[in-house]
């Protein structure tokens, strides 16, 4: 026998539709309001699983962005240089409508088909997905203030990709630029500076510590005008055609998100014009930061679906011991724990997407808020765990860069620090339940429609409903503030699935998730009764 004759190694996992493959994606799609876009969906599925796609992934994280300060006669120029792959798989999500879909077509489940599009493609190639997210999530900041907004619209609407800078552009991707190196997080604490030039426009000056995608043609930045701190759109082109004073002065050189440029800049006299009043600038840019936080529960979600496909896919494929890796019941158990939690992060994800479309009551609204930080949160959290168990799952294999799966362990993390870190999103939920109590309402009538089906999950209602009158009575509840969130989160997720996922994947999810047998470190520790062989038949 050739040393040389491959045996047992599974083929590339190609070829497939990833929409028509994902059952609880499908499922969700169907269920609220969206089945109108499963066509363009299993289209959308078919391209991103071709080998084709997945090599452009593969390279555009391998390729990095490059920057380029300046050209080769010394003119500042602040370019970035991303590798053909990354400007193809971008452009293929924007003619997709990955981006701002839901706008332009706005009907009953538009962002929750806009949402199953933005999650085929993140679940691929991840790091295009940061300006796809921003773009989408600056669209109700821009409608709010059309006296700016207006001009852009179109732009961010148009289904055409072009990297270039010139004047003319019929499409347009946004950026963000909030945090600065003192403040982090406390994005009021920013120095830099705006002076207004009294005819409408003003002059930024300062450093901002992260500033993502910054080959974006705009951005939303804060800084302090005379009347406090403030929001204001700053193009890379000015009016009259030329570069804006915007500098990038470094790429970041992060664990993961290879593929996505992000930087530091330095603003030097870059002409910006406000949005909403002074010293209005959080409220002003709050929806757009809101938007992103909901596609981050989008992302991990995302990741949580590759990952888990790449495991069962390795263990339908590979033998050991004399039958295939998935008929064994110790890796049986494992894949079905993950699918478990791809299940929850998607019936989630699906019912906020539900939430966010234009014919949202004012009840689903109230809903959203609380609803999206809760997932935010925990899901985000998940992901990483999640992926490193998945990457195991294929052993040596996994741990490598000729797989995705290495990426993806990678890529995890970003999602939970992104807008928002663990702290603050847990800060910003007790703030929504004292600040909004109809959020409140409005999320404990969902999760109790599936009151009286489990007994698991009246349990855990009844505790977590203690938890926050305990929280609500704590001169100091922030200690307490992680501990009611994650209840709040599997309250959510074990609701939802008890409503509508399959019987068997319902009970295994309250019976490894919720109560004092719950396993939440560990995936593959199930209980006896759970039909892990039916789970695992789902990916």
């Amino acid at each position: 026998m050739s040393t040389h004759d491959v045996v047992n190694q599974s083929p590339p996992r190609t070829g497939l539709d990833e929409y028509g493959t994902h059952t609880a994606l499908v499922e969700a799609v169907e269920r609220h309001d969206a089945g109108w876009a499963h066509h363009r969906l299993h289209l959308t599925g078919q391209r991103v699983g071709t080998a084709s796609f997945q090599r452009d992934a593969a390279r555009a994280n391998r390729h990095e962005p490059v920057l380029h300060t300046h050209d080769r006669y010394g003119h500042r120029i602040d370019e970035v240089e991303y590798d053909d792959a990354y400007h193809r798989i971008i452009g293929a999500a924007v003619a997709d409508g990955a981006h701002t879909s839901a706008y332009v077509e706005p009907r009953p489940g538009a962002s929750v088909a806009r949402a199953a599009t933005f999650m085929l493609y993140a679940q691929i190639e991840p790091g295009h997905a940061c300006p796809i997210s921003m773009t989408h999530s600056v669209v109700p900041v821009l409608q709010q203030h059309a006296e700016v907004g207006a001009a852009w619209l179109d732009r961010v609407y148009a289904t055409s990709y072009d990297p270039a800078l010139h004047s003319g552009k019929h499409s347009a991707l946004f950026g963000m630029a909030m945090t600065e190196k003192q403040g982090g997080s406390d994005v009021r604490a920013g120095a830099t500076a705006a002076r207004p030039l009294g005819d409408g426009r003003y002059s930024l000056t300062g450093h901002k510590w992260f500033c993502s995608a910054p080959m974006s043609d705009a951005f939303l930045v804060l800084a302090q005008a005379p009347g406090g701190l403030s929001c204001f759109l700053v193009p890379r082109l000015t009016d009259e055609g030329e570069r804006n004073g915007i500098r990038i002065q470094r790429l970041k050189d992060k664990l993961g998100n290879r593929a996505n440029a992000s930087s530091e800049v330095e603003y030097v006299d870059a002409v910006g014009r406000l949005l909403g009043d002074e010293g209005r600038g959080v409220r002003t840019i709050i929806d757009m930061v809101a938007r992103t936080r909901l596609d981050c529960v989008y992302g991990s979600t995302a990741g949580m679906r590759q990952a888990v496909a790449e495991a069962a896919w390795h263990a339908r494929h590979r033998a050991a011991f004399g039958r295939a890796l998935i008929d064994q019941p110790a890796m049986t158990a494992v894949l079905a724990d993950l699918q478990l939690e791809t299940e929850a992060a998607t019936v989630t994800a699906m019912r906020l997407a539900r939430a966010h479309d234009e014919d949202a009551s004012d009840t689903e609204r109230a809903f959203r808020r609380l609803a999206t930080a809760v997932s935010k949160y925990w899901i985000c959290k998940r992901g990483p765990g999640h992926a490193y168990e998945a990457l195991e799952c294929l052993g040596g294999n996994g741990y490598t860069e000729e797989f995705p799966l290495a990426m993806r362990y990678r890529e995890q993390p970003v999602m939970a620090v992104w807008e928002g870190s663990g702290n603050v999103i847990a800060l910003d939920v007790l703030r929504a339940i004292a600040r909004e109590p109809a959020s409140l309402e409005a999320f404990d009538a969902e999760v109790s429609l599936a009151r009286g089906a489990d007994a698991r999950l009246d349990a855990h209602l009844d505790r977590t409903r203690r938890m926050v009158a305990d929280v609500a009575a704590d001169v100091e509840p922030d200690a307490g503030a992680r501990g009611l969130v994650t209840a709040l989160a599997l309250a959510l997720q074990a609701s939802l699935l008890v409503r509508f996922a399959p019987a068997a994947v319902a009970d295994a999810f309250t019976a490894t998730r919720l109560g004092d047998a719950a396993s939440l470190g560990l995936y593959g520790a199930l209980p006896g009764g759970v039909d892990a062989a039916a789970i695992a038949a789902r990916i």
